[in-house]
């Protein structure tokens, strides 16, 4: 099945969704003459995309108050942006670690055109976008203690799953960059990110430029543990030749090249 016929399918069903109101895998299954894991993975990946809701043994169209509030969720153009150049970073059969966070999660649905990447991950969110994927990668999680706050597992059991392996990339977000110290975060618990940066020959750091200079407490990933920096073109000259002489390779993404 070719990338174009899949997406072809998946604007059908979504159109039979939004008609019939309910549909059924089996339903799907027998009218599109394809397999019920297909279908699951198509509805999978239009949930992802705020096109309906799944439901057991098949899907139902999106309630008209969840439509008003997904469209204040999407990605923006500087998110879209980072992913697009992040995903440029990844060679097929790399093994790479995804963080938790909504700038990495926006460069799992880039990763469908890569050929028999290992990836890695301690959120919900990109594990399940993964396994809509047509071409699905081989999914690790690290499991652990579940931390409402950045909604992933963190913490011992965690870094010693992450500690089995070793790992071409780290794709990490941040809530602030500390020019002269590194990212930086709201939350406290960082030993995971740190374990994530030891085990990986490549860190890359995904964040939009309006995130620079944030006054926040906590070090997340000091420059000498970061090897790349990709963000938006909004990043200032001074800003980027600031984190450049840090040691740090930096890739503003243009924002304007790239649409939802």
């Amino acid at each position: 099945m070719s990338k174009r016929n899949t997406q072809q399918r998946r604007h059908a069903i979504a159109a039979m969704v939004g008609i019939e109101g309910e549909v059924s895998v089996d339903t799907l299954a027998n009218h599109f003459s394809t397999s019920e894991v297909t279908i699951r993975k198509d509805l999978a990946a239009l949930e992802s995309s705020g096109l309906l809701l799944r439901r057991y043994g098949g899907a139902i169209a999106m309630p008209s108050e969840i439509v008003a509030t997904d469209l204040e969720e999407k990605v923006s153009e500087r998110k879209l942006a980072i992913a697009i150049a992040a995903a440029d970073q990844i060679r097929d059969h790399n093994r790479i670690i995804v963080d938790c966070g909504s700038t990495t999660a926006a460069l799992i649905n880039l990763l469908s055109t890569k050929q028999g990447l290992v990836v890695m991950t301690n959120s919900l969110q990109v594990a399940n976008v993964l396994n809509a994927l047509e071409n699905e990668p081989t999914l690790l999680m690290t499991g652990g203690t579940w931390d409402p706050h950045s909604e992933s597992f963190q913490g011992k059991v965690a870094e010693s799953v992450l500690r089995s392996y070793d790992f071409d990339q780290l794709f990490i977000g941040a809530d602030g960059i500390d020019i002269t110290r590194g990212t930086t975060t709201f939350n406290e618990l960082t030993g995971l990110s740190r374990v994530m940066a030891e085990v990986s020959r490549e860190v890359v750091v995904m964040i939009e430029s309006c995130k620079v200079g944030r006054k926040i407490p906590n070090l997340e990933l000091a420059w000498q543990g970061i090897d790349t920096l990709i963000t938006d073109d909004g990043m200032s000259d001074a800003d980027t030749v600031a984190i450049e002489q840090q040691g740090v390779r930096v890739i503003r993404a243009l924002v304007n090249n790239n649409k939802l």
